[in-house]
């Protein structure tokens, strides 16, 4: 039975974060210069210019999948794919400091401007992540926030992961435990962190050394 309109959710304290996460994001990197965006970003294999073209690339398909739940209809995520998804990111990495940071700039504030305009009956209509996993649109304004905040500090230019907001470390520090839990050595239980950012950091695979188990990189 589909839920009643009154009693669906409107993630309206995720799309509240995920503008203040796109705000930070580009404080981080409005002057940047054509050589910041060439250099290497702590992806390996992506320069900054990389991860700021799929930063970009996301939000138009976060648009893309808002404006067919809209028409009640299912968007994949991307077009073409994983596939697809890397050859948009290929082609865009390449470009001016100023064309990239307008791009990020603009579909930023696109996406936040589609949320802002959700129907409420809207955000219960299924979409598919580029994995093939369906799930419903008022779950998307949350995974949007954890994409910019851990790419924001795969950039290298002055932000870390002990400047993430508490209020993403208390949301995401136990949901990616729970992901992450089958890929967690028994012998992490002894760890102790100085900081809760520390450990999600280290579960993204962001937090390398100083004795800790490596984990895989989250994407």
């Amino acid at each position: 039975m589909r839920p009643s309109v009154s009693a669906m959710p409107t993630p309206t304290r995720d799309i509240a974060w995920v503008a203040d996460t796109h705000r930070r994001l580009l404080e981080v990197i409005e002057a940047m210069t054509d050589g910041d965006v060439r250099r290497a970003s702590l992806l390996p294999g992506w320069t900054v210019g990389h991860v700021l073209t799929h930063i970009a690339r996301n939000a138009d398909s976060h648009v893309r999948r808002t404006d067919a739940a809209r028409r009640g209809e299912m968007a994949d995520q991307y077009d073409g794919g994983y596939a697809g998804r890397e050859a948009e990111i290929n082609s865009g990495a390449g470009r001016s400091a100023a064309a990239i940071v307008h791009d990020v700039r603009q579909s930023a504030d696109a996406v936040d401007q589609a949320w802002r305009t959700v129907p409420q009956e809207a955000w219960v209509v299924r979409t598919r992540d580029v994995s093939g996993r369906e799930r419903p649109l008022f779950e998307l304004p949350s995974r949007r926030w954890q994409e910019v905040e851990v790419h924001t500090v795969d950039l290298d230019a002055g932000a870390s992961h002990r400047d993430w907001p508490d209020e993403f470390v208390i949301q995401w520090l136990p949901r990616t435990r729970e992901r992450m839990w089958s890929q967690i050595p028994a012998e992490a239980a002894e760890i102790r962190f100085e900081n809760p950012s520390d450990e999600l950091a280290w579960l993204y695979g962001r937090l390398k050394g100083g004795g800790l188990p490596e984990l895989p990189s989250w994407g």
